[in-house]
């Protein structure tokens, strides 16, 4: 089958790479793809729906998987599928549990699905107001803009005057736009985080090994939220007893409640998760393959990928098709300095046939092919991946640590401590 995937990331090149493993996999186009893809798959420029559609009748493809949100929450999977075009992906409806977090939180509380507890807060709110729920909170707390941010609009605020610039930069300063109008001031959920991607067809589903990320932009956890500064798989602080927990308490009833919605959930809900003394809990929700989690979690799968998405969005899983293969991996983003703020871009990028493959794959993300050489072009450029036969960890950070020091480019920037907190 011919199959299309939306995106630009290293999140699309690793599932671009692991859907052309399918025997049933005949031509693959990305969209528009970066400057890695190019390489290896054919990138096209596909602007709108209408060229989307066009595009998926002459090529014949039989498979749109959909990477980041825009294509979500902008109404395309709805549209290609009115005509007639299958998608991995869920609706825009049911894209509102990652695009409008009160909607989640709402939907977990009438599903008793266990999560933070949480104030709502909107731009037209008295600052009286916030100001005596700041006072009588204890701290640290959350605060979180409750549109998209890119993975940036939650601050952990350690104090009230950290608490009021976070309010201060949604309300004032209008941060992240549209997604500022609103803000949930969270409590602070203590324990480990785990990411769980879930494959589903809007009925049944599939977990994919856990995966563990690594948000803040320093070492040891230090500094501003960012889209992902590296990850590992899988998790092994979630025991299969555990899992079933996780998928009795917060998987199914949240496909069932937005079944019940009218809005089947069909692609992959990504579970961010806390498991604090109390129990697993839900940080968030978001509606597609969460960046950098699936460059890792990529390589310690085995079987037919694509046949598993392919049966998700056709409306029957099969559950069979892909299982975890034994080992572990690692993936470090390399990154632009200055990210997440501002950053420069367009320099060289060398020393990419220098790594050894047969420990190492390199994703990439923010790049771009010029004059056929190789250039930075985003915050987040590249994730180096490693992977391991085994369950040795020591092995997989030290081969991603040993590629990426072959990587050059003018302000390089990566944190060097990925996957050693475990």
């Amino acid at each position: 089958m011919n199959v299309l995937i939306l995106g630009s990331g290293g999140r699309e090149h690793a599932l671009a790479l692991k859907v052309k493993e399918s025997p049933k996999c005949n031509k693959l186009f990305i969209s528009p793809g970066n400057g890695g893809t190019i390489n290896c798959f054919e990138n096209v420029s596909l602007s709108t729906n209408e060229d989307l559609l066009k595009f998926c009748k002459k090529e014949q493809i039989a498979l749109v998987i959909v990477g980041p949100e825009k294509y979500l929450v902008d109404g395309t999977v709805d549209f290609l599928r009115s005509m007639g075009v299958t998608v991995f992906g869920p609706g825009k409806d049911a894209s509102e549990i990652e695009a409008n977090k009160l909607f989640a939180k709402k939907l977990m509380g009438q599903h008793n699905v266990p999560t933070g507890n949480y104030k709502e807060f909107s731009v037209t709110s008295s600052k009286a107001d916030i100001l005596h729920y700041l006072n009588q909170q204890k701290y640290p707390i959350v605060v979180k803009a409750n549109g998209l941010a890119a993975g940036k609009g939650v601050a952990i605020c350690n104090n009230i005057y950290e608490a009021l610039d976070a309010v201060l930069l949604n309300f004032e300063e209008r941060a992240f736009g549209e997604a500022s109008n609103k803000i949930l001031i969270e409590e602070f959920l203590i324990g480990e985080e785990a990411s769980l991607f879930v494959i589903s067809d809007g009925e049944d589903f599939f977990c994919l090994p856990i995966a563990k990320d690594h948000k803040r932009i320093g070492d040891n956890d230090t500094g501003k939220n960012t889209g992902g500064m590296g990850a590992y798989a899988p998790a092994f602080i979630v025991s299969d007893d555990l899992l079933k927990i996780i998928e009795d308490t917060i998987i199914k009833p949240t496909l069932y409640g937005l079944k019940q919605l009218g809005t089947p959930f069909i692609g992959c809900l990504f579970c961010g998760l806390i498991l604090t003394k109390d129990g697993p809990k839900v940080i968030e929700f978001n509606a597609r393959f969460g960046d950098p989690e699936t460059q890792a979690v990529m390589n310690v799968i085995e079987g037919d990928f694509l046949e598993l998405l392919f049966s998700a969005a056709k409306g029957v899983i099969n559950k069979n098709a892909v299982s975890y293969n034994g080992g572990v991996s690692v993936c470090v983003i390399t990154a632009s300095k200055g990210y997440p703020d501002n950053y420069e871009t367009n320099f060289e990028i060398s020393g990419l046939d220098k790594i050894d493959e047969s420990t190492a794959k390199v994703y990439h993300a923010g790049t771009v092919l010029k004059g056929g050489k190789l250039f930075t072009n985003g915050g987040r450029v590249l994730g180096v991946t490693s992977f391991v036969k085994e369950k040795n960890f020591d092995e997989a950070i030290k081969y991603a640590y040993q590629a990426v020091s072959k990587i050059s480019y003018d302000n390089i920037y990566y944190r060097t401590d990925i996957g050693k907190k475990r």
